[in-house]
């Protein structure tokens, strides 16, 4: 395969990882109980498919050392904290607010990157994140704590630092594991730290909400997260994360599709300049 073939194949799989991702949007807004149970139960079924699939493939649930095993469960705390931030803000908006403002993660990723991993930094990559900036600045509504919208910007911003560290710890694991077990101890870890919630809140209404919990365990986390991480071994992650910016436009697209959630004009123009600048980074990565 020629490198022009495999880099428009590693684009592609990049994008179906996106759109199984996206499908988090109208679930979340579908599924009528409190985010962190969905999370909770969200991460037990699909702990339940990583090991039958694991054991599927041959591969053995240990880590080569104790070290990599916190690392992996350190990752899957910061995604108990992005997920459920990421749902509170999809409860208190739409499907286009409550994604939109995730995807500020991009620019967050472009100035730790270099920071944290000592990579290189490229100025290319701060402008096309500030781009997706410039997309969220037309979805803020009055700066008022009380306005629901706003709010949900500001878990989605919250959202989104714990997503740019989580990607930032796991460059070097993907090199030395597969997708499949790292999202293993991903959604051990949140299954263990959100159990407790169960004291509070109860188990939920599980037996109604089961298609629904289903669908966000395999199709949006076991699949969608996976191909993600894999993506990984072949950009880095700020490019990635930029790339991954395609993300909103599915979500919305679904969100209209299944729920009938509309976005106004200032939605698709925020949109619009967030697909641009995925539009840019996917030829300079083809480049």
């Amino acid at each position: 395969m020629s490198q022009s073939s495999s880099s428009i194949r590693h684009i592609l799989l990049l994008n179906l990882a996106m759109l199984c991702i996206a499908t988090s949007g109208p679930l979340g807004r579908a599924i009528d109980m409190t985010p962190v149970l969905v999370i909770l139960w969200r991460a037990g079924l699909a702990i339940l498919f990583f090991v039958g699939l694991l054991k599927w493939q041959g591969v053995s649930l240990r880590t080569k050392n104790s070290k990599d095993s916190w690392i992996l469960l350190g990752g899957g705390v910061l995604i108990a904290i992005h997920w459920v931030t990421y749902f509170i803000a999809l409860q208190l908006s739409s499907v286009a607010i409550g994604m939109l403002s995730l995807f500020t993660y991009p620019v967050l990723t472009a100035i730790l990157e270099p920071l944290i991993l000592k990579t290189r930094f490229q100025w290319a990559h701060l402008l096309l994140g500030a781009l997706t900036i410039l997309g969220i600045y037309f979805l803020v509504p009055e700066i008022d704590v009380a306005n629901q919208e706003f709010q949900a910007i500001g878990w989605g911003l919250v959202s989104a630092l714990a997503y740019a560290f989580r990607n930032i710890f796991m460059k070097r694991q993907v090199s030395k594991y597969s997708g499949t077990l790292i999202m293993f101890y991903h959604m051990l870890a949140v299954f263990v730290v959100l159990l407790p919630a169960i004291y509070w809140y109860g188990p939920g209404d599980v037996a109604g909400q089961w298609p629904y919990l289903l669908a966000l365990a395999i199709i949006t986390t076991a699949l969608g997260h996976t191909l993600f991480l894999g993506s990984f071994r072949h950009f880095s992650i700020t490019t990635a994360s930029i790339m991954s910016c395609v993300q909103p436009i599915y979500g919305i697209a679904l969100g209209a599709l299944f729920l009938r959630e509309y976005p106004g004009w200032s939605t698709y123009v925020g949109g619009g300049i967030i697909l641009l600048a995925v539009l840019i980074e996917s030829l300079r990565v083809r480049r």
